[in-house]
């Protein structure tokens, strides 16, 4: 027996992300696709402008999109790729008829009593669903993923938290596809890069405190490092390549580092899980989004240019696939974790 899944928002980019990658999988199956009143009564295949593979999956090509109200909804769980502003309003409408949320949206992660969740990073923070429906009188509740840039970020600091990691400067290059469509206008961003993008440097800047605190039973205290983030939009579809400085709080050397990479492991039993979570790659001119964003389905990072800053610092590289890990994947790979511990 399948879990019946639905998708709020199922037209955008997020949307079709999660629709390709629940085609086949183990342990869900989609049984509602929800998205704006225009849409609504009309079947999915005529509707959506499909980018994300040539064809629109067989299973939802007919099925009758249907309005963003709880009532007209059989499901087990609600995966949300909704912008934010909408988000804020519909998801509480479904966790209060006792729906469970993962959300992709960023109206609710930094709340105090939301999850915000990388399963190799922070499950434990799931304890936060306790406290979320008993401060709100929620039936249901909403764990949340990072933002995409954070979660790319967060999977190679975690396992430097222990090195005794304590400050972090990031630039970004990210894809176009995280503009959602039809994102950047061609004549902005071909043959040019934006140094700009609105509120994404105060994501990368906060979320991390809160994945790499600590869970206290009532709350999250959050992470003492800090975080620097430049931000930018570059003329590649897919793939989010960061340049990441971490300096310690003592000598550190790159054998460590790597080592601590390497040794970084997934979660068991998840379906979405990748074999390797970060792949450390030792030419000198790798991660390239175009030969690099797909490792482990998608579901890995790409680490590489590991080298010394200083007596204290370490200065790398990490790519990952930011429509995958860092959206519709880590939603997904969240709600398998909540199954997994009988969350729902």
């Amino acid at each position: 027996m399948k879990y019946k899944v639905a998708v709020l928002g199922a037209t955008g980019m997020v949307g079709q992300k999660f629709i390709q990658l629940l085609e086949n999988h183990p342990w869900f199956e989609i049984s509602a696709l929800m998205a704006s009143e225009r849409r609504v009564g009309k079947a999915y295949g005529d509707e959506v402008e499909w980018l994300v593979s040539s064809d629109v999956p067989e299973n939802v090509r007919d099925m009758e999109m249907l309005p963003m109200d709880p009532r007209n909804v059989d499901a087990d769980i609600v995966f949300s790729a909704l912008p934010a502003n909408i988000a804020r309003e519909v998801e509480p409408k479904f966790v209060q008829e006792g729906f469970a949320v993962a959300s992709n949206a960023s109206a609710f992660r930094m709340e105090e009593d939301v999850p915000l969740v990388i399963p190799e990073v922070n499950a434990e923070h799931l304890g936060l669903i306790e406290v979320q429906k008993r401060n709100r009188g929620w039936d249901g509740f909403i764990v949340t993923n990072p933002n995409c840039t954070t979660i790319m970020l967060v999977l190679t600091l975690k396992p430097l938290v222990d090195l005794g990691l304590a400050k972090v400067n990031v630039a970004t290059m990210q894809a176009l596809s995280g503009a959602g469509y039809p994102g950047v206008p061609s004549m902005s961003v071909i043959d040019n890069v934006l140094p700009f993008i609105r509120g994404e440097e105060d994501k990368v800047e906060t979320e991390p405190l809160k994945l790499l605190g600590k869970f206290t039973g009532s709350g999250i205290d959050f992470a003492s490092i800090s975080v620097s983030a430049s931000c930018h939009r570059v003329p590649v579809i897919d793939g989010h390549l960061e340049a990441v400085f971490a300096e310690f709080g003592r000598t550190i050397e790159v054998e460590e580092v790597i080592e601590a990479f390497k040794g970084f492991k997934p979660i068991e039993g998840l379906p979405t899980s990748p074999e390797e979570v970060i792949v450390v790659r030792d030419e000198p001119d790798r991660p390239q989004p175009r030969l690099d964003r797909d490792a482990g389905n998608g579901m890995s990072v790409v680490v590489g240019r590991v080298r010394k800053d200083g007596d204290s610092g370490i200065k790398y590289l990490v790519l990952g696939h930011n429509t995958v890990r860092g959206a519709a994947g880590a939603s997904i790979l969240n709600a398998e974790l909540m199954v997994k511990e009988k969350l729902i």
